[in-house]
């Protein structure tokens, strides 16, 4: 590939990335797309060897080349994950091997801006260390408990009205088919021995009259004021019924959010914030790697623009 490349790290159905590609096109950006965890070790072909500078050799994907030591950026999207090699042995050796190997090499490239390390999305997506972030820098965060204790969470819940989320949004399935599991309310009395099986997230209810999702890429941030219907708790519940308007993100909480990055090493993040009735912001949650593309067109923010900005400039606008 002529002239320094662009990684695209992400799965092959990926709309959001799309975007993003297809805009680094029209510039004549050179982009390397690839999968790793369905593309390694075929198609994909690793020679890597150290240097003075730093890793440098080569990456090929089918018929496409791009040196190690010229990439500019590496868009980190959704990529599959390794196989996990769980049958014999020798797969298991092999799977451990090819993402230290390939995603080692990945993630220690000379001169390359990161849209985001994925070991900084990693350390990031744990919600614990996310509210004590968001403390340190100024947002104003919701009481907040976690634990495993029912009568810790029957008081809690007594105190003011309370939410439970997860900790995580992962994978989870109702009679085979495929549900999320949503913030909601919850009460004292529906409190009891089932909370001891895992940990819980117990958070006080804001009375929210809208919510806001902003999306911050580099040192720019693009907000939408969401509104669903009366008595809504999670947005996400909602999509078929929500409006959405772009609104200014206050100069106090852009540069907290800005902080907020930083103290993650991200370069990258869709935060969720309950809007009060005064106005006030209140942090509920951070996407280290959350989708922006539906938002881009439903308040018009131009956040492709700004996402291949930042891979096209690559780290030289941040020395």
């Amino acid at each position: 590939m002529d002239g320094r490349p662009v990684l695209v790290c992400t799965e092959y159905e990926d709309a959001t990335a799309d975007l993003v590609i297809a805009e680094l096109n029209r510039r004549r950006v050179p982009v390397l797309r690839f999968d790793p965890g369905r593309d390694f070790p075929t198609p994909m072909v690793l020679a890597a060897r150290t240097g003075a500078g730093g890793w440098g050799g080569r990456l090929t994907v089918g018929e496409r080349t791009a040196d190690l030591s010229a990439v500019r950026a590496l868009y980190h999207r959704r990529p599959s994950p390794y196989p996990t090699g769980s049958g014999e042995q020798a797969a298991r050796f092999a799977a451990q091997e090819n993402r230290r190997g390939l995603g080692g090499v990945l993630g220690a490239l000379p001169g390359c801006l990161y849209l985001s390390h994925p070991q900084a999305i990693a350390r990031a997506e744990y919600k614990p260390a996310q509210l004590a972030a968001a403390t340190r820098v100024g947002l104003m965060v919701p009481a907040t408990l976690i634990t495993n204790d029912p009568g810790e969470a029957k008081a809690f819940c007594a105190e003011h009205p309370t939410i439970y989320k997860p900790l995580h949004a992962g994978a989870y399935d109702v009679a085979g088919e495929p549900a999320g599991i949503w913030a909601a309310p919850v009460e004292a009395g529906e409190i009891d021995a089932a909370v001891t099986h895992s940990a819980h997230l117990f958070q006080a209810q804001v009375p929210k009259v809208a919510d806001v999702r902003a999306v911050v890429v580099g040192e720019q941030v693009f907000s939408a004021r969401i509104t669903a219907p009366p008595g809504v708790v999670d947005w996400r519940a909602e999509y078929q019924n929500l409006t959405y308007e772009p609104i200014t993100c206050p100069d106090g909480t852009h540069g907290a959010l800005l902080r907020f990055l930083a103290a993650f090493g991200l370069h990258f993040g869709a935060f969720d914030f309950a809007m009060t009735a005064d106005g006030a912001w209140w942090f509920l949650e951070c996407n280290p790697n959350g989708q922006w593309a539906w938002l881009e067109d439903a308040a018009g923010l131009p956040i492709t623009t700004a996402i291949a900005d930042l891979l096209e400039n690559g780290a030289s606008q941040h020395e």
